[in-house]
């Protein structure tokens, strides 16, 4: 399957952001992906077992919120990353900009 990478996690692919994984489950993805690219699973998934907040992953159109979520070898896998941050402005200062 081809699994899409987030850029945060570019340094653990060696700047790829599009590898291959294998595995019938999105837990078996990630564990084929952490053996080929050491700790990048620990990034996505906590010590629970539980996806981390600010991490989403999707096969297909689909979110997979559950490491059993099952994957298919012509499935695509897309690792996404939220950003937060930023300044909030006031409704009138983003009308004058």
């Amino acid at each position: 399957m081809r699994v899409f990478i987030a850029s945060p996690l570019y340094s653990y692919t060696g700047g790829r952001g599009e590898v291959e994984g294998t595995g019938a489950t999105v837990a078996e993805m990630l564990a084929d992906l952490d053996r080929r690219f050491p700790g990048i699973r620990r990034r996505i998934v906590d010590e629970q077992d539980r996806v981390r907040p600010h991490m989403r992953i999707y096969v297909g159109t689909e979110a997979a919120p559950d490491l059993d979520q099952p994957v298919r070898p012509s499935q695509e896998v897309h690792i996404l990353q939220s950003l937060s941050g930023g300044r909030r402005r006031s409704p009138e200062a983003a009308c004058s900009a």
